[in-house]
């Protein structure tokens, strides 16, 4: 084995993987603003750009899953558990996916007009990936940070309990006032991928709980 190597594999445990988490949460938020965005405009074109550059970010996500799942092979010190890692940084990319396919699917069924209580969705998915951002950060300093980080957990689970009202709340409305069976069907789907995405950040927080309750 060649020094350079050598040197790589027991490189200081934080200097790889701390950068890639902090990049997959970068992107996790850039794609929950262009999705804020996406449901406040009607413009057709502009709704057709914002898709591209959430489909970007996705893009971009799954690059950043394949160097953390790469690095954990090739680094021998880890700061925590690689199954802890490996979760980390899949659900971080599950969420992204989920975004982009919310994007899409508003693409794919091109509804007359977005409803607000899809929009107070939205808002709660942005919220929950800015959470879910700082509770990453404060995972560098776990010792020291148990506090903020249980913060952020809880935080990150209110927002889904509130996300499971607006959801319901979305769902009777659209079979109350809805007069066309089509659009309701388009902003059934679209509201059900909307819904997803407030889970798996929920089942984000879940994972990063479970680190704190492990190693703090």
């Amino acid at each position: 084995m060649k020094i350079n190597t050598l040197l790589s594999v027991f490189a200081p445990k934080d200097v790889k993987f701390f950068p890639l988490l902090d990049e997959a949460t970068s992107i996790l938020v850039q794609s929950s603003v262009l999705l804020k965005e996406l449901f406040s405009t009607e413009n057709p074109e502009r709704r057709n750009e914002l898709c591209r550059l959430i489909k970007a970010e996705e893009v971009k996500g799954d690059k950043i899953t394949k160097q953390t799942f790469k690095a954990l092979n090739d680094t021998f010190l880890t700061p925590f558990d690689r199954e802890d890692i490996h979760e980390l940084a899949d659900i971080l990319d599950d969420v992204i996916d989920v975004i982009n396919r919310c994007g899409q699917k508003v693409l794919l069924y091109s509804p007359q007009k977005l409803n607000k209580n899809s929009a107070l969705l939205v808002d709660i998915i942005y919220k929950g990936c800015i959470e879910v951002q700082h509770a990453v950060t404060e995972l560098q300093n776990l010792k020291k940070t148990d506090t903020q980080l249980r913060s952020h957990c809880r935080e990150i689970k209110r927002l889904e309990e509130e996300a499971d009202g607006i959801y319901e709340t979305a769902i009777m409305s659209l079979f109350k006032e809805e007069t066309s069976s089509v659009e309701l069907i388009k902003m059934k789907e679209i509201t059900q991928e909307l819904e997803k995405a407030v889970n798996k950040i929920n089942s984000t927080g879940k994972v990063i709980k479970s680190i704190l309750v492990k190693y703090a």
